[in-house]
């Protein structure tokens, strides 16, 4: 098992991973890419622990979707199942296991800052934080998407659904577009991924 989690995440975080898995009896699976999410945790009927990890994410990514996953096992596991699923008990548990892991062995530099603020108060996914969430990115395998608040205003685009929008404005930190079959106004975080289409 620590051989396989060695494909997936930075080296220095291997062995207590493996044994932050080990104590809490995680079967881990590593999973095709999902688009809606990085990760799961459920307890199986068995009373298995069961946590699914997208095996396309970069290192980083991996490392915090897993000990996210495992820091819902250990809150409910403490605090109950009657807790939030990202409620105050879940962000407490999530900031004490991922605290030894935010060390430059374990992230490049340029990533501890950013990683030491979203610490502070979590939230339900990376992908909210826009700033951490596009220092993160460019460690991804290089693809042909672009992040929305590149693309210029009036661009047409598809997203994975295979919905095509148009780009229209800005709205706070938020992009708003119009989706094109529909007529509807969507918002859109900046770092959202899209394919530009071109004329």
């Amino acid at each position: 098992m620590s051989d396989t989690l060695a494909k997936y995440l930075p080296e220095h975080a291997v062995k207590p991973a493996f044994e932050l898995i080990v104590e809490n009896r995680v079967h881990l699976k590593i999973v095709n890419e999902r688009a809606t999410r990085h990760g799961d945790y459920r307890k199986a009927m068995n009373g298995k622990h069961e946590i699914t990890v997208n095996g396309s994410l970069n290192k980083y990514r991996f490392l915090i979707t897993l000990i996210h996953e495992i820091a819902h096992l250990v809150a409910f596991e403490k605090f109950g199942r009657n807790i939030k699923p990202h409620g105050n008990e879940w962000k407490y548990v999530f900031q004490q296991l991922m605290v030894p892991y935010i060390r430059p062995e374990i992230f490049p530099n340029h990533l501890l800052p950013l990683l030491a603020r979203h610490f502070r108060n979590p939230s339900a996914s990376s992908d909210t934080d826009t700033t951490l969430s596009l220092a993160l990115k460019q460690y991804d395998k290089a693809n042909d998407k672009n992040y929305i608040f590149e693309i210029p205003y009036g661009s047409v685009f598809r997203i994975k659904n295979g919905k095509i929008f148009k780009k229209i404005a800005v709205r706070t930190k938020r992009f708003e577009c119009l989706e094109i079959s529909s007529g509807r106004l969507y918002l859109f975080n900046p770092n959202a991924e899209v394919e530009l289409i071109r004329d």
